[in-house]
């Protein structure tokens, strides 16, 4: 089969995809993202026989350059490149240059989008994000030993519905809330930050509301937790997490749940 494409940015993502990939015998070509990607990814690629190449978050033509010579059809994206990036000093080439110039918004959806139908004009697809990493998702119910109370589902219920519609706008996917007010909203900065700067405005005891947009593209922006976001919560004293179950990757899941338990936050997968 055709070698299979991982576009690696930052977080422990690519190395889990990596890894699955590895295991199910397919070989890969791995374009990783300078300003984002953990240097350790390229060890672990010369571990796994895969082919890496660094480029710059602007060089898409070098990226499809890239695939293309390693004869990919299809590729996953696997880890964050923060969308604040775009306004603070990456340099475009000319293919990218071409493709925000075509863009009505720059929202990530758009972005992405746009690269996904560029990539396509070339040959190449892009895969669901999650294809190797189902067992990662989180699971609908209480997942923590312990289920909110009823004040934090009070909150939890009065903040999905202003949650889905930032996230249906795609401005954010992650809303703090308290006492059924809205203390934080995500836009740009990206989870952790917002749990903090929650903190800094409502002291201890915040819920953590993070959710699939209405019509969630599994290709790219899939909503990620992992243990720094448990200790993000417990540096400001948040004591809930709601997530969207089956739609929403859970990395490190027992380092996770056992440091939510320790921290006496309930973490809970919302049906959908």
């Amino acid at each position: 089969m055709s070698s299979l494409g991982l576009i690696a940015g930052n977080g422990r993502f690519p190395f889990l995809v990596l890894d699955a990939a590895r295991g199910l015998g397919h070989s890969l070509t791995i374009v990783a993202i300078k300003e984002e990607a953990d240097p350790g990814l390229e060890a672990a690629a010369r571990e796994a026989g895969a082919a890496l190449q660094w480029v710059s978050l602007g060089q898409l033509g070098t990226c499809i350059e890239i695939l293309r010579a390693g004869g990919v059809s299809q590729v996953i994206m696997a880890g964050q490149v923060k969308h604040a990036k775009i306004f603070s000093g990456i340099v475009p080439d000319l293919t990218l240059l071409s493709v925000l110039m075509k863009l009505k918004t720059r929202t990530t959806d758009a972005l992405i989008a746009a690269v996904a139908d560029l990539l396509r004009q070339h040959g190449v697809e892009l895969l669901d994000s999650t294809a190797f990493l189902k067992p990662l998702l989180a699971v609908s119910g209480t997942m923590s030993g312990r289920a909110p109370s009823e004040a934090e589902w009070a909150d939890l219920r009065f903040g999905y519905r202003i949650a889905d519609q930032i996230a249906g706008l795609d401005v954010g996917q992650t809303i703090v809330v308290k006492d059924l007010a809205v203390v934080a909203v995500e836009a740009m900065e990206g989870t952790d930050e917002v749990i903090a700067r929650a903190g800094r405005l409502a002291g201890s005891g915040t819920r953590v509301i993070k959710v699939a947009k209405p019509n969630q593209d599994m290709r790219f922006d899939v909503p990620v937790i992992g243990p720094p976001t448990i200790r993000a919560m417990r540096d400001v004293g948040a004591t809930t997490l709601s997530v969207d179950a089956d739609k929403t990757l859970m990395f490190e899941r027992g380092a996770l749940l056992d440091l939510a338990n320790h921290s006496g936050i309930a973490v809970v997968g919302r049906a959908l």
